[in-house]
């Protein structure tokens, strides 16, 4: 296994930060600085950050139905509750992705380098769900067809998103991207104030009876199904095919 993802794997960074370690010669293998992240290590292969060792933990991704007013990083300075602190688990967990501390619903959690790196990054367009209630309620098909097409922000235009009005005032808006804000940013951008937002699905992942504040630990199968949701679109499906031959 290559260093950068060996040091991800152990819940010392993710894989762009693991790399970053690398590169400041904070890492040792069997006792020597090493500098390149592809360098292949085992559990054998002795490998040290700052000076202590690195072991492989095992891992774990974990869904919570975050509430209102918690913030989706491991620690706040200002003393307000965070995600970590909602769920049960012995590892380091860092949320994946970020949610607004207003915004509700489906956040993961891991120790996985790796995964969280694949599910954030913009080149894998894993797919967002949200729940979207407005102000004023009434969309014009003009909106909604702008909301579809793509919206023009201040870092960019949109992507095209799939838009449903489930009824007057609520939408429901899946993205692949995840920019700052960004459904909000889309709502404001067409006249309308978001006032309350919920996200139900990070890809194949809803909440399932998660009360908010709630959280469970994923089971291999849905882990599987994440790493499936970041494969190049059209080749998990064509692995399930060819799994039912």
């Amino acid at each position: 296994m290559r260093l950068g993802k060996f040091l991800a794997h152990a819940g010392a960074a993710s894989r762009r930060g693991a790399e970053r370690l690398v590169a400041e010669g904070r890492v040792t293998v069997a006792g020597e600085v090493v500098t390149d992240p592809a360098r292949d290590v085992d559990e054998s292969s002795e490998v040290a950050l700052d000076g202590r060792p690195v072991e492989p933990e095992a891992l774990e991704v974990h869904v919570l139905n975050k509430p209102a007013g918690v913030v989706s990083t491991a620690r706040d300075t200002h003393g307000r509750p965070t995600v970590v602190q909602l769920v049960r688990s012995r590892r380091r967990l860092y949320p994946v992705g970020r949610l607004d501390a207003d915004t509700t619903g489906v956040i993961l959690l891991t120790n996985d380098g790796d995964l969280a790196e694949r599910l954030t990054h913009p080149r894998y367009g894993v797919r967002k769900v949200y729940r979207a209630r407005i102000r004023p309620p009434r969309l014009s098909p003009r909106a909604l067809r702008a909301l579809r097409e793509g919206v023009e922000l201040e870092d960019g235009t949109t992507a095209p998103a799939r838009v449903r009005q489930l009824r007057p005032g609520v939408l429901e808006i899946t993205i692949r991207e995840g920019r700052k804000r960004q459904v909000r940013r889309m709502c404001e951008a067409v006249g309308h104030r978001v006032v309350e937002l919920e996200r139900v699905a990070f890809g194949p992942l809803g909440l399932r009876g998660l009360a908010p504040g709630e959280s469970r630990r994923l089971t291999k199968v849905e882990i599987e199904r994440l790493r499936q949701a970041t494969e190049p679109r059209g080749r998990g499906r064509g692995r399930a095919a060819r799994r039912k031959r």
